[in-house]
C-alpha cells in the first residue's frame, strides 16, 4: 500500500498547478461546484470528494471523502505559492472518520525535490473516530526547496471529514512567515559577454580542430563534474569565451598547460567513492577519452580526480523534475535576442547540445556512431555557419543524429519555416507501400479544387523526384526510425514559398501533371475534428478513440462496454488525458508489471541505472473479459506508446498495425543560443525484462499497413483486421 500511495503522489507532475501568492481557504469556506476553491482533487476510483455543510468542525463547511468501495487513494491537494525561510513547517487539521477500513485517513505534506514527505501511513486513522486534531511536521530546506504540497487523503473504504487546516513555520502562522529569497550566484552576476562573445572568427583549420574538440570535451565535463561549476560559482558560458582565445592555434603541449592551469584555478574539491550494483547499470559514463586523447599527465590526472569529486545534488545548469527525474535544463540561457549568434555563441551552442547528449540522454547507446566523432564533424558546421539559416540547419542536422522523434526544432522556428516553405498545399499525404499517397484534405473545398483524390501517388514535386527529396531530407529529419521520418517528410513534400507547386502523380497507374495552389497556414481554416472518447460500433463491439481520452468518463463507459464481445483501443493519436492506470486496471484481473525506467543523476552524470518495475493494478473479478484490439502506427508516440505497453499486458489483448514512433519517456526541453528550442526523451523506457522501446517502437502482434488501394477506397485496413479478429 505504501508503495502505491507514494508512487501516486509522485506522479502529480502530470498536473499543471496555478499557485496564488495569498494562502486562503484552508478552512474550506469558499466553495465552487461543491468543491473547496483553490484545492485540487487527486486520486482514482469511485470515491467522491465534496464539501459538507452538515458535518463540520468549525465554520460552514468541511470536506468529505466518501469511498463506498475500496479505493487506492482519493484526496485533496493545495500548492503553497512560495518557498519560506525557517527550519520546520507544520500542517495541522481536524479529522473525523466513519467505518474506515482496508486503509486509513490522514493529512499529507510533500516538499520537492525529495526533501520531505509524510502521509501518516504509519499512524493513519481507522475505524470511527470523533473530530480530532492531527499534525505533520517536516524539516525545511529553503535553499533546495522548489515546491511545497499539502493535502488530505483517504485509502481503502469508509468516510473521512477534514476541516480547519492550519500551516505554521517554526510555530508562526504561515501568513507571517518570511518568503525565502534565493541568493544570486557568481554565475548570475557575470554580465561581461551579454552583448556578444567578442569572438567573430574561429580557426577551423585541420590543426586547430583537435584543440576545439578537446576544449568541447573538457568544457562539458567540467560543467557537470566540477563542484565549483555545479554550485554556480562561474558563468560557464562566459568562461568558454575567456578560455577559447587562449588555446586557439596553440600546440598540444601549450593547450594542455593552459587547460591544466584553468582547472586548478577553479578551486580545490573533495572526493568520495560511490558504488552502484552492476546489475542495475544500463549505461556507464563515456569518460575513456580522458586517458585516450593523448593529454599530458598533469591534465589527465586532474580530470581523472574529478570523476570522484563530491558534487552537490543540484547542479546550477541541470536539475531533475520531481517524481519523474528527467533532466531540467531551464537554467540554460537561450540568448533569444540574436537569431544568428556570433561565432563564439555558435560554438557554445554546439558544446552545450553535444554535452547534454553526452551526459543526460538516456539513449546515447543507440546513436550507433562515435558521438565524439560527431563533435569533430560539427565544429566547422557551427563555427563557419554564414547566416541564420545555415546555423539553424546545422543545429537541426546534429539533432537528427541522436535518432529521437522527440528531438526536433520546435516552437515555429522562422528560419526553418522559410526554408521548408511558408505556404501549404491543402492536401494531406501519407506514405503507403513506400509511396507518397494523397489520403485526404486539410480543407475540403480547397483540396477538391486541386483535382487530387485519395489514392493518388505523388511522384515528382517541382521537377524533383520524391525519392530524391526523401534522400535530401533524411539527414535533417529527426526521428527514431525510418517510418517516422517518412511520416514527417510527408508534411513537407508539398510546401513552398511560391503560390503554386508543379507536381506529377500516378492515378490508377497512369501519369498526370498538375499545378496546385498553396496557401498560408491561416487560410486553410483548419478545424480539429472532434471525436467521442468512446462509441459502440455495433451491439457487440466498443471503440475507444484515445485522442479524446477522459478519465472522468471511464466509470460510465465501463458499464456500456463490460459485456461486449470486444473493444478497439485506437492509439493512432496522442492521449490528452493520462489514463494508463485508471483505464489499464479495467482490462485485467490481476496487477502486471509493464515498464521500468533508466535515470541518471548529478552525482555521476552519464551513469544510467534501472528503476524497479512499475505495474498496473487489476480490477479483480470485475475486469473486462472480452477481446481487446489495440491499434498503432507511426503516429503512436510517447504517451501513446506508454499506454500501449500498459494495455497490452491484458491477457485478452492483441496489438495490430505497424511500428510506432519509438520515442518514449518524459521530454526535457533544451534551449540553444538564438532561441533554438529542442527536446530529448529524458528518461529511458524499457519493458520489465530490459528490452528496448526507443527507436524500435512498439512492435505489433499482427503487422498490417495501409495500402494505396485501401486509401483510394477509404478503408481503414488496420481497423478492419482488428474487427475481424474480435468477431472470429
Amino acid at each position: 500500500m505504501k508503495k502505491n500511495i507514494t508512487a501516486f503522489l509522485a506522479l502529480l507532475f502530470f498536473i499543471n498547478y496555478q499557485s496564488q501568492k495569498k494562502i486562503d481557504n484552508l478552512n474550506f469556506e469558499s466553495v465552487e461546484n461543491d468543491l473547496p476553491k483553490s484545492w485540487t482533487v487527486i486520486g482514482e476510483g469511485k470515491s467522491s470528494v465534496i464539501t459538507d455543510s452538515k458535518e463540520k468542525q468549525e465554520g460552514q463547511y468541511s470536506v468529505l471523502i466518501d469511498a463506498p468501495e475500496k479505493t487506492s487513494m482519493k484526496g485533496l491537494m493545495y500548492v503553497l505559492p512560495e518557498n519560506y525561510e525557517g527550519k520546520k513547517i507544520t500542517i495541522s487539521g481536524y479529522i473525523k472518520t466513519e467505518n474506515v477500513s482496508e486503509g486509513f485517513a490522514g493529512l499529507w505534506m510533500r516538499i520537492d525535490p525529495k526533501i520531505g514527505f509524510d502521509n501518516m501511513q504509519n499512524r493513519g486513522i481507522k475505524g470511527t473516530t470523533p473530530w480530532t486534531k492531527y499534525e505533520i511536521t517536516l524539516n525545511l530546506s529553503p535553499e533546495e526547496t522548489k515546491k511545497i504540497f499539502i493535502g488530505t487523503l483517504l485509502t481503502g473504504k469508509g468516510k473521512a471529514w477534514f476541516d480547519n487546516i492550519r500551516i505554521t513555520i517554526d510555530g508562526k502562522d504561515i501568513q507571517k512567515a518570511a518568503v525565502f529569497q534565493k541568493k544570486l550566484t557568481a554565475a548570475d552576476l557575470d554580465k561581461e559577454f551579454d552583448n556578444g562573445s567578442k569572438i567573430s572568427i574561429i580557426d577551423t583549420g585541420k590543426k586547430n580542430i583537435e584543440n576545439l574538440k578537446n576544449l568541447g570535451l573538457i568544457w562539458g565535463y567540467l560543467k557537470y563534474y566540477h563542484p565549483s561549476v555545479a554550485e554556480g560559482k562561474y558563468n560557464w558560458d562566459y568562461e568558454l569565451f575567456r578560455i577559447l582565445p587562449k588555446i586557439n592555434g596553440t600546440s598540444a603541449q601549450q593547450r594542455d598547460q593552459v587547460l591544466t592551469e584553468w582547472i586548478k584555478g577553479l578551486g580545490a574539491f573533495q572526493t568520495e567513492k560511490s558504488s552502484v550494483d552492476p546489475k542495475n547499470i544500463k549505461i556507464n559514463p563515456d569518460l575513456n577519452w580522458i586517458t585516450g586523447s593523448g593529454f599530458s599527465k598533469g591534465l589527465s590526472d586532474i580530470l581523472l580526480q574529478l570523476k570522484d569529486a563530491k558534487r552537490p545534488k543540484v547542479n546550477y545548469y541541470v536539475d531533475f523534475f520531481e517524481g519523474v527525474d528527467n533532466p531540467d535544463f531551464s537554467h540554460e540561457k537561450p540568448y533569444e535576442n540574436t537569431p544568428y549568434p556570433d561565432a563564439g555563441f555558435r560554438l557554445l551552442s554546439l558544446y552545450r547540445y553535444w554535452n547534454i547528449i553526452q551526459y543526460y540522454f538516456p539513449y546515447k547507446n543507440l546513436i550507433e556512431e562515435d558521438w565524439k566523432g560527431v563533435l569533430t564533424e560539427f565544429i566547422p558546421k557551427f563555427a563557419d555557419a554564414g547566416n541564420e539559416t545555415d546555423y539553424t540547419l546545422a543545429a537541426l542536422e546534429i539533432i537528427a543524429r541522436i535518432h529521437d522523434t522527440h528531438a526536433n526544432i520546435w516552437d515555429g522556428n522562422k528560419a526553418l519555416e522559410k526554408y521548408f516553405g511558408a505556404r501549404y498545399a491543402p492536401v494531406k499525404l501519407t506514405f503507403a507501400e513506400n509511396k507518397a499517397v494523397v489520403n485526404g484534405y486539410h480543407n475540403d473545398e480547397l483540396g477538391a479544387e486541386t483535382g487530387l483524390k485519395p489514392g493518388d501517388v505523388i511522384t515528382e514535386v517541382n521537377g524533383k523526384s520524391v525519392d530524391k527529396i526523401i534522400k535530401d531530407l533524411l539527414k535533417i529529419t529527426p526521428a527514431s526510425n525510418y517510418p517516422t521520418q517518412l511520416r514527417d517528410i510527408a508534411k513537407k513534400l508539398i510546401r513552398s514559398n511560391a503560390e503554386t507547386i508543379s507536381i506529377k502523380i500516378s492515378r490508377n497507374g497512369k501519369p498526370e501533371s498538375k499545378i496546385i495552389k498553396t496557401y498560408e497556414y491561416k487560410d486553410l481554416n483548419l478545424k480539429k475534428q472532434q471525436k467521442d472518447f468512446f462509441k459502440m460500433l455495433d451491439d457487440k463491439t466498443g471503440y475507444f478513440y484515445m485522442g479524446s481520452s477522459d478519465s472522468k468518463k471511464l466509470p460510465e463507459i465501463y458499464e456500456q462496454m463490460k459485456n461486449t464481445q470486444g473493444i478497439v483501443i485506437d492509439l493512432r493519436s496522442y492521449p490528452p488525458d493520462f489514463v494508463v492506470f485508471s483505464m489499464g486496471k479495467l482490462l485485467k484481473q490481476n496487477p502486471t508489471d509493464f515498464v521500468k525506467f533508466t535515470q541518471t543523476s548529478n552525482q555521476m552524470p552519464g551513469l544510467f541505472t534501472f528503476t524497479p518495475n512499475l505495474s498496473v493494478e487489476g480490477n479483480g473479478a470485475d475486469y473486462y473479459k472480452g477481446k481487446i484490439a489495440i491499434l498503432i502506427n507511426e503516429t503512436t508516440q510517447s504517451s501513446a506508446e506508454y499506454h500501449t505497453m500498459a494495455f497490452r499486458t491484458a491477457p485478452n489483448s492483441k496489438v495490430f498495425g505497424s511500428t510506432t514512433a519509438g520515442a518514449d519517456g518524459n521530454v526535457s526541453r533544451i534551449l540553444l543560443p538564438g532561441n533554438i528550442s529542442t527536446m530529448i526523451s529524458g528518461i529511458g523506457i524499457y519493458y520489465p525484462n530490459g528490452k528496448e522501446t526507443q527507436r524500435i517502437g512498439i512492435v505489433p502482434d499482427v503487422e498490417i499497413k495501409p495500402t494505396v488501394e485501401g486509401i483510394k477506397n477509404n478503408k481503414d485496413e488496420v481497423l478492419d483486421k482488428a474487427l475481424a479478429w474480435i468477431k472470429s
